[in-house]
């Protein structure tokens, strides 16, 4: 097993795909901080529509963007790969225009707009692994892509922390924050496009020697894709999970929700390449186990926390929600990576395609699994999670692997 000990800053962004492309990601990265966190409160504020009514249209969005995967998927096992990234973007310059367009109390317009972003942003993260997956190789890809997790949630913080800024001007300031987004998009879409990044199609292995084998499906990871939906589950509980106990069980001041968000994104961007280097001295699928039992321990974790009650409740939530992060890390590092190592080439984009299906349908369930198991209590929550996740440990631990790729994954 080929194993990564140095971090070399100048390999890392040419196997990250290069200068440019780096900036592009950044660019993104910031324009997305500017709206995402805050398009429920553009559809309340500034289109005068209901929360409930926002809420479907956002998650409605969501959900029928993951209906795009399938045709990106054969998109990039064409050979695409920088301009199936720039297409990720320019759609969500789109949904931008349309969200500008949006008079106030057309909902319809605004399902619109939130379709077009979801369609980005659910084809973005599998183009950009198989840019990742073009140019590097090995330890040195799972790196890359790590290090791609890294920037993109510091430009999401940094976004997110000047909207917050300038929330104090009202309406005029989300529809300003808006039209910044879109620009970025675009700009970020342009860079992009001018790195001009294509693969030539990998040819199958032949089947029964009969050379028909071009057309050969992608891996199943049926153990592995099912393990995803409940390990993504992770990335909203600092979102969703922690600040609705915090608020309701543990009556804690909103600025204890808001410091273990602040310190999950900073966690996040110091820790994801070096601790990603670390465990490149075992396989990916022990890591991801091993993510796995973090996150449940974890889960654990805060049951017992909440068990303190207020006072004591709130820090240790906050104590615990670091191991947390360092399990969402674990998974972050080696998730993508394994799908990568699984793919044969030629079927590349369809693999990454099925796991981003995957992601999507979890972190567009999570919300409601969360919400509806928070009112029976801190073992309903914290307990089926912990259970959920183990058995999803288990499984990705015990799947057997099938790929191109041969030694240990």
């Amino acid at each position: 097993m080929t194993t990564t000990t140095k971090i070399r800053p100048r390999a890392l962004v040419r196997a990250s795909g290069g200068p440019r492309y780096a900036v592009a990601l950044a660019v993104d990265a910031l324009g997305t901080g500017l709206l995402r966190p805050f398009l429920l409160l553009y559809g309340v504020t500034v289109l005068e529509l209901s929360a409930p009514a926002t809420g479907i249209a956002m998650t409605a969005g969501i959900v029928v963007g993951l209906v795009c995967m399938p045709a990106v998927g054969r998109w990039l096992d064409r050979g695409a790969r920088s301009a199936v990234v720039a297409a990720s973007m320019l759609v969500r310059v789109l949904g931008v225009a349309l969200l500008l367009a949006t008079p106030a109390g057309h909902v319809w317009l605004f399902a619109a707009a939130a379709l077009f972003l979801g369609m980005g942003n659910q084809a973005w993260p599998a183009a950009h692994a198989a840019v990742v997956a073009t140019i590097a190789y090995g330890r040195e890809r799972d790196v890359a892509l790590a290090a791609g997790r890294a920037l993109r949630n510091a430009g999401l913080g940094v976004g997110a922390l000047l909207a917050t800024v300038c929330l104090a001007g009202g309406t005029t300031a989300l529809q300003a924050l808006a039209a910044v987004t879109g620009l970025a998009y675009l700009t970020a879409a342009a860079l992009t496009w001018s790195v001009h990044l294509h693969a030539r199609p990998a040819a199958a292995p032949a089947k029964d020697g009969d050379g028909s084998g071009d057309d050969g499906p992608a891996p199943r990871m049926r153990g592995l894709l099912a393990a995803n939906v409940v390990y993504v589950f992770c990335l909203n509980v600092p979102e969703i999970a922690l600040p609705l106990v915090l608020l309701t069980q543990l009556h804690a001041s909103p600025m204890w929700s808001a410091a273990i968000f602040v310190a999950n994104t900073v966690l996040v961007v110091a820790l994801q390449v070096p601790v990603t280097v670390l465990m490149s001295r075992f396989s990916r699928r022990t890591s991801l186990a091993l993510a796995g039992v973090v996150l449940a321990a974890s889960y654990l974790g805060f049951l017992a926390a909440t068990s303190l009650g207020h006072g004591w409740g709130a820090p240790a939530v906050a104590t615990v929600s670091v191991v947390c992060t360092i399990g969402e890390i674990l998974y972050a590092g080696s998730a993508t990576a394994l799908v990568t190592a699984l793919a044969p080439a030629h079927v590349l984009g369809r693999a990454l395609a099925r796991f981003q299906l995957s992601t999507g349908f979890g972190l567009a369930v999570s919300p409601a699994v969360i919400t509806s198991l928070a009112p029976h209590g801190p073992t309903a929550l914290w307990g089926s999670l912990a259970a959920a996740t183990l058995l999803s440990a288990s499984a990705v631990a015990t799947e057997k692997g099938t790929g191109a790729t041969k030694g240990p994954l």
